[in-house]
């Protein structure tokens, strides 16, 4: 068993960036790979095909943050057990059994249940059809991409993040190809196609890989029943906290859809571009997640604090180039999903009024990390409920009915993320002046 990047002995800035670099290019791939979608629709079926996709988009979304955030969780345990230097590889294999039954379980549930969920997220009459048709078929691959998710939080344990980066570049290319010709033969319905079998071209990559690398073994032998409750305990509520910004999305979403087909285009538009600023501190987190894990396993919590310092500096002053650039020129990007000078407006008052809410952003994720690769992932979880929960969906659905209207959403978001910040900054720096100590990594075989 061998680690890729030396997070303990190594240089803080250069393990970091090297951690983070990897996994940033595998969100900015992401990004495109979304966008593939989005760009296509817009262009191809007009005003109506995007805001059925947008529609759409809130179940897209809870369910590949329920597949990001329980590999996360995962990689928690795994990078401790890897920190510790023990066998991690029936850890992996158990972590691997449940996700593909807990997958294919969601599947078969949510195909049954499809409409009637559809009707209770009040998606318009003229968009269900085609709402339908992309979700019902989308969701045939969910099981390949969840599978996919947590082999990369395997690897992202283990010091490689070059993996991430591949796979999406992959199907990335792929989705690009594929779109075009299968929304012209089938529609909205073509689009959820070409995800599918992009999805299924990620995880025999996977399997490639992990057969060329060897980082771990996979084998039934070494699984353990054991590791079932501490993987539960770590994946759960990193899930549930990964699935917070969905669940808001879908909550702002019902106040948007009341304000008709222009306003739900902009905010799938806006929720387009918001990426480009969500993505840097989402990779952040997952490496923050992974190398506090590594470090706390080896008993080395002074390694945490330099971590967690340099990802600050870091985090927020890339953020703030980044978030200043799609602020100004929000309007016109926003024209190449829907070209429109009505949605154009709204998606321009979007960043006006959020702002400085995605630097804000950052640093929560950087302190959600260290909580989290502590060995903390519930008190993560809870700071996101109050987050995006307890504080920005009630806020908006007040301030929606002032004269403020839909700007009365925009501001509740900016106010979510002054909360989170200050929570998620009191939490981890508490944490780390009480030096509260991390779970130790469950026990496991002799490396």
């Amino acid at each position: 068993m061998k680690n890729s990047i030396d997070f303990i002995g190594g240089d803080t800035r250069r393990s970091l960036l090297r951690m983070v670099g990897p996994l940033l290019a595998a969100m900015v791939l992401t990004m495109a790979y979304n966008l593939v979608d989005s760009l296509w629709v817009g262009n191809l079926m007009g005003e109506t095909g995007y805001a059925a996709l947008t529609s759409s988009t809130s179940v897209v979304l809870i369910l590949s943050a329920i597949a990001m955030g329980s590999s996360n969780g995962a990689a928690i345990l795994i990078a401790q057990t890897a920190g510790a230097k023990k066998e991690a590889g029936g850890l992996i294999s158990v972590s691997l059994a449940l996700a593909g039954a807990f997958s294919v379980g969601v599947t078969a549930v949510l195909e049954l249940a499809l409409r009637p969920l559809l009707s209770a997220m009040n998606t318009p009459p003229e968009l269900f059809s085609m709402a339908y048709d992309y979700l019902s078929v989308y969701l045939l691959g969910y099981a390949a991409i969840f599978l996919y998710m947590h082999f990369t939080a395997a690897f992202r344990a283990f010091g490689d993040p070059v993996f991430q980066m591949k796979g999406i570049l992959l199907s990335t290319v792929f989705n690009a190809v594929a779109d075009p010709l299968m929304i012209r033969g089938f529609g909205l319905r073509g689009a959820a196609w070409a995800t599918v079998l992009s999805e299924a071209l990620c995880l025999v990559f996977a399997v490639v890989y992990h057969r060329k690398k060897r980082l771990f073994r996979l084998t039934l032998q070494r699984a353990d029943a054991a590791w079932v409750r501490p993987l539960l305990a770590d994946a759960v509520p990193s899930a549930v906290q990964s699935c917070m910004p969905a669940v808001s999305s879908a909550a702002l979403l019902l106040l948007v859809t009341g304000f008709g087909v222009t306003a739900i285009a902009a905010y799938g538009a806006a929720g387009q571009l918001e990426i480009l600023l969500f993505y840097p501190a989402m990779a952040m987190n997952m490496a923050l997640t992974a190398i506090t894990g590594q470090c706390s396993g080896a008993g080395r919590t002074d390694r945490v604090r330099d971590y967690l310092r340099c990802a600050l500096r870091l985090g927020t002053v890339f953020t703030a180039v980044l978030s200043a650039a799609v602020i100004l020129f929000a309007g016109p990007l926003s024209r190449l999903f829907v070209d429109s000078g009505a949605t154009a407006a709204i998606v321009q008052d979007f960043f006006r009024v959020v702002s400085v809410g995605y630097v804000l952003y950052m640093a929560t994720s950087c302190f959600l990390g260290e909580t989290s690769g502590l060995g903390h992932p519930g008190r993560s979880m809870a700071l996101m409920f109050v987050y995006y929960i307890v504080v920005r969906v009630p806020l908006a659905a007040a301030l929606v009915r002032t004269p403020l209207a839909l700007d009365g959403v925009w501001t509740a978001v900016l106010i979510s993320h002054i909360a989170a910040a200050a929570l998620a900054a009191a939490q981890g720096l508490s944490l780390l002046r009480t030096k509260t100590p991390s779970r130790t990594a469950p026990k496991g075989e002799a490396a």
